[in-house]
């Protein structure tokens, strides 16, 4: 890793030191955690919530980032727009949730870094499926945008079989180093554009 990346670690992912971060801080999300909750929110989501949490890394999971009174859309789609990773848990009931697939879109639509995490489930076998309560502009939407998931390198866990610990250290390290990547290109895309600011006189 060089030098720029580790001095990173200190000043952008870790830049509250070492106290507790409340989940109700409101600065950026660093990443957003697209789940379907009836799979995993009692498991993976919130478990890698809490480690991303212990290492003061801001993190959106609907459950412990909003509160009543706050608008679902609004809350969701400001998560989305101001996080650097999102990581994407895909499982078997996934592709039945309008909201999971929103979200997923809008991250593709975004451009954002996206880590899949294939839970229960192969790649092969996420399909959109048309209840007939989408228009056809959002399943093609849905379709695209799963599709691009499906494309990406991501992680396979079978949660009767694997080892749990280990899933949530993985991530939580791929998470870090992603976060890490992101200010990075930032910062070089930042110093571009000041080299190509007009100088006034």
């Amino acid at each position: 890793m060089s030098t720029y990346l580790l001095k990173n670690i200190s000043s952008n992912v870790f830049r509250h030191g070492s106290r507790t971060i409340s989940p109700m801080v409101s600065r950026p999300y660093d990443v957003f955690i697209n789940h379907r909750g009836i799979d995993t929110k009692r498991t993976m989501a919130g478990l890698l919530y809490d480690s991303l949490l212990r290492l003061n890394i801001q993190a959106f999971l609907d459950r412990e980032s909003m509160k009543p009174g706050d608008k679902l859309f609004d809350k969701i789609h400001a998560g989305i727009r101001d996080c650097k990773v999102g990581v994407v848990v895909l499982s078997p009931n996934y592709c039945n949730s309008y909201f999971c697939l929103h979200e997923l879109a809008l991250m593709m639509e975004l451009k954002k870094k996206v880590i899949p995490i294939f839970w229960d489930i192969k790649p092969s076998d996420l399909h959109v499926l048309d209840n007939g309560r989408c228009s056809k502009s959002e399943m093609q939407r849905f379709i695209w945008a799963l599709e691009e998931a499906r494309q990406t390198v991501g992680i396979t866990f079978d949660s009767q079989t694997g080892n749990w610990p280990d899933l949530v250290r993985r991530t939580t390290d791929i998470v870090v180093t992603s976060l890490i990547e992101v200010e990075y290109e930032q910062e070089q895309e930042r110093g571009v554009q000041n080299q190509n600011a007009p100088v006034i006189c």
